[in-house]
């Protein structure tokens, strides 16, 4: 089956039951073609290396990115190291994926704030390391080392993708990285507007910006999915967001912040602990959606297959790359898939590889 790396899914989407849930969702994708399962972290039983070595385990085409892990989690080396594994692992197929993580979670951990000059120094060792330099004595933004290397036996380049959000991110995305990942529920405009950020800032730093790929982030929810799991990808999902990073994403898009105000004083959500897309029941769902503009809502793939695969077409449009099918599993999004397939332009995206952040051939 010819395989499509415009397309990508995020495995063990949500709060998963068991992580082993990942490989019959790897297996399954590759089957259907999809092009990239991205791998994304949250401190429990999502820890980004050990989920990406499975990936790697049980597949032999499709490509893999972590997006996102944190540089500040592991030192550099074991970071370096886990890169280099899983790219020798896959036969290249890898991106390591970085991003800024949640900062009231950091500030909860005692973990550091991430600064954007960390970010660009961490990049830099990481490329330094995987040709195989000797990296001694560096004092910089991302840390004070005595001595970094694997050792001369090394000269590998392995692509590296970002997450980002604001815009000092998504300069850094196009200045620094090979591809850029952006947030779910952006609104076609922001969308839009991030794509031109990406690329004017990789041509400006001497770049050729049609190599720095960005994927949209598209919550893809079909009809063909049950109500009560509808509600909870949908206005769920938009609701955890806003619990965590809300004044980011009205910011972002352009929304009118008293409902974002209005959404936090109401006393069912003020009052509720944890993430409204995992713990909520569909009652109280339903009264969240009251708190929720339908059009904050409307950046997602909704409706039949065929209406879904339209939608992806739109973000394409748009300038992006490639459309992750977020919030949904492989056997969820596989009557969106073969729509796609109908439709997708011919020879379009023959240039792509599967590593989401490697070079277009």
């Amino acid at each position: 089956m010819e395989r499509m790396n415009e397309l990508g899914f995020y495995t063990l989407a949500g709060a998963p039951r068991t992580p082993r849930d990942l490989i019959a969702e790897v297996q399954q994708a590759e089957a259907l073609g999809i092009g990239a399962a991205f791998v994304s972290e949250r401190f429990n039983v999502k820890e980004a290396a050990t989920l990406s070595g499975a990936v790697g385990a049980v597949s032999s085409e499709i490509g893999i990115a972590t997006a996102a892990t944190n540089h500040n989690t592991r030192h550099p080396m074991v970071t370096a190291a886990f890169a280099m594994t899983m790219h020798r692992l896959t036969g290249g197929r890898f991106s390591l994926g970085l991003g800024r993580g949640i900062a009231p979670l950091f500030d909860a951990f005692g973990l550091p704030r991430i600064k954007t000059a960390e970010i660009e120094d961490f990049v830099g060792l990481m490329r330094r390391i995987w040709r195989g330099e000797i990296v001694a004595g560096h004092d910089g933004p991302a840390g004070r080392y005595p001595l970094l290397t694997m050792g001369p036996d090394y000269d590998e380049t392995i692509p590296l993708t970002f997450t980002a959000f604001g815009p000092n991110s998504l300069t850094l995305g196009g200045r620094a990285f090979d591809a850029v990942v952006l947030h779910t529920f952006f609104t076609d405009e922001t969308t839009a507007r991030c794509v031109r950020t990406v690329k004017r800032a990789a041509e400006e730093a001497g770049r050729d910006p049609g190599e720095v790929r960005v994927w949209s982030c598209f919550a893809t929810v079909g009809d063909h999915l049950p109500p009560t799991l509808r509600l909870k990808k949908t206005v769920g999902r938009m609701a955890t967001y806003l619990q965590g990073y809300g004044d980011l994403m009205v910011e972002t898009n352009g929304w009118d912040p008293d409902v974002l105000r209005r959404f936090r004083e109401d006393s069912f959500v003020a009052g509720f602990r944890g993430a409204l897309d995992a713990s909520a029941t569909a009652e109280q769902l339903e009264h969240v959606a009251g708190l929720i503009p339908e059009d904050w809502l409307a950046a997602a793939a909704t409706g039949s297959p065929e209406q879904c695969a339209a939608r992806i077409q739109e973000q394409l449009d748009l300038g992006c790359d490639g459309v992750i099918l977020h919030g949904a599993s492989p056997d969820e999004l596989e009557p969106v898939v073969a729509a796609w397939r109908k439709v997708r332009p011919a020879s379009r995206f023959d240039d792509l590889p599967a590593n989401p952040a490697g070079r277009r051939t």
